[in-house]
C-alpha cells in the first residue's frame, strides 16, 4: 500500500483549522479551488490539474466527517483512486494537522509521488499558516486591550463599533488606542502576504509570500595563529665524538579530519506570525561530509514547526539539525519553518560544526 503523508504543528485552535479545511474560499487560498458537484451533496471537484504531482482535477466524495477532528475523502483522479484523510489533534500550543493519502487503485510514478508529497508539505507548512494567521486577525476583537497568543484569541467577529466611552480617564483610552494601532498595522502586513483572487480556470498558483532580502555580510573567521617552533635547549654542550646517525622519527599518522562545510543562510518567505528559511551546506572537498551538525539560535519565543528531510530537536532557543552526508563537491539544503510573533524574521546565530554561517 502506497501512502503520501504530511504533518504540521499549528499555533491555532482546531476549529479554526477545520474552517480552513472545509470553507471553499479559505481552501482556495492555501490549497486549490473547490466546487460542489451538481446533484450530489457529498461530492466535490478539486481543481488540481497543473499542481505539482497531480495529473487532472480530482472528483472527491466525503466518506467521513467529524468536526473538528476528521475529514476523509474518496478521490478519483483519472485512472487512480485514493483515500485522503485529514486528522486534527489538539496540542498544548494549538493543534497538529496530519494529511495522509493512500493509494487504493492505480499507481504513482516515483517522481510524481515525490512532487505530490512536497506540494502537500509546502501547502501545510507555508500557505496554510499564512491563511490561519489572517483568519485569526479577522476574529480579533479590536476593543480588547489584552491580546493573548493566537490559539487563545476570541472567535467572535466584530460587526460594528461600540459607542464612544464617556469615561474621561485618559490612561485606558491611550492604552486602547495604542493596541488598536498595533493590530491594524499587523492586519496590513497579513493582507500583504495573501494571494489575489483566483481566476477559477485551473488550480490557483500557490500562495505568493514576499521574500525577505538576504544579508550579504559574511561572518568573519579568525585566522589560526602559526604554531611556534620548538627552540633548542639552552646550555647543551656538543660532544667531541662524531654522533651516530639517528633514525628519523616519523609522526604517527593522524586520522583524516572531516571535511569542513561552508554554510549560508537565506530567507525564503515571511508571514505575520512566522517565516520560512533555509541553510545551504556546501562541501568543496573531495570527500563526503558525514556527521555534520547545524545549530541555530532563535529569538526568545520562536519555535521550529517543521523541517524537510533532516532530523531536528529544539531545546529552548537552540535548534539542532542533522542529516544525510553532503557529497564531495556537492551541497545540501536544510529548509525549515519558524513560528514567532516578533519583528525579527531570522535566527540570532547560525553555525555548522562550530563555524558561522554566511548571510546573517
Amino acid at each position: 500500500m502506497t501512502e503520501i503523508g504530511a504533518q504540521v504543528n499549528l499555533f491555532h485552535p482546531a476549529d479554526r483549522v477545520w474552517h480552513a479545511l472545509t470553507d471553499r474560499t479559505a481552501l482556495a487560498r492555501w490549497f486549490t479551488e473547490v466546487e460542489p458537484v451538481a446533484g450530489a451533496d457529498q461530492r466535490l471537484l478539486l481543481h488540481t490539474a497543473g499542481l505539482p504531482g497531480f495529473d487532472a482535477a480530482v472528483d472527491a466524495e466525503v466518506v467521513d466527517r467529524r468536526a473538528p477532528e476528521l475529514l476523509a475523502l474518496r478521490c478519483q483522479e483519472a485512472a487512480r483512486r485514493t483515500r485522503l484523510t485529514c486528522a486534527i489533534a489538539p496540542t498544548a500550543e494549538g493543534c497538529r494537522l496530519s494529511v495522509t493519502e493512500t493509494l487504493e487503485h492505480g499507481s504513482w510514478p516515483d517522481d510524481q509521488r515525490a512532487r505530490r508529497e512536497e506540494y502537500y508539505q509546502q501547502a501545510l507548512t507555508v500557505q496554510l499558516p499564512a491563511i490561519l494567521d489572517w483568519l485569526a486577525f479577522q476574529q480579533i476583537d479590536l476593543r480588547r486591550a489584552d491580546v493573548a497568543m493566537t490559539a487563545e484569541m476570541p472567535v467572535t467577529e466584530v460587526y460594528g463599533e461600540e459607542p464612544a466611552p464617556t469615561d474621561r480617564r485618559l490612561r485606558p483610552v491611550l492604552v486602547g488606542a495604542l493596541v488598536g494601532v498595533v493590530l491594524v498595522a499587523a492586519g496590513v502586513v497579513a493582507w500583504a502576504v495573501l494571494p489575489g483572487e483566483s481566476d477559477g480556470s485551473a488550480g490557483p498558483d500557490p500562495l505568493a509570500l514576499p521574500t525577505a532580502a538576504t544579508a550579504t555580510a559574511e561572518a568573519s573567521r579568525s585566522t589560526p595563529s602559526a604554531r611556534p617552533s620548538r627552540s633548542a635547549t639552552p646550555g647543551a654542550e656538543r660532544s667531541s665524538r662524531t654522533p651516530t646517525a639517528k633514525p628519523t622519527r616519523t609522526s604517527a599518522s593522524a586520522p583524516p579530519s572531516a571535511p569542513a562545510l561552508a554554510a549560508r543562510y537565506e530567507s525564503v518567505s515571511t508571514r505575520l506570525l512566522g517565516y520560512t528559511a533555509e541553510v545551504v551546506l556546501d562541501n568543496s572537498s573531495d570527500a563526503a561530509a558525514t556527521g555534520w551538525t547545524l545549530v541555530l539560535t532563535l529569538p526568545e519565543g520562536s519555535t521550529v514547526t517543521g523541517a524537510k528531510k533532516v532530523e531536528w530537536r529544539q531545546d529552548g532557543q537552540v535548534v539542532t539539525f542533522t542529516g544525510q552526508p553532503v557529497p564531495a563537491g556537492g551541497s545540501q539544503t536544510v529548509e525549515f519553518d519558524v513560528r514567532d510573533a516578533g519583528i525579527r524574521k531570522a535566527p540570532e546565530a547560525c553555525t555548522v560544526d562550530g563555524n558561522p554561517c554566511a548571510g546573517l
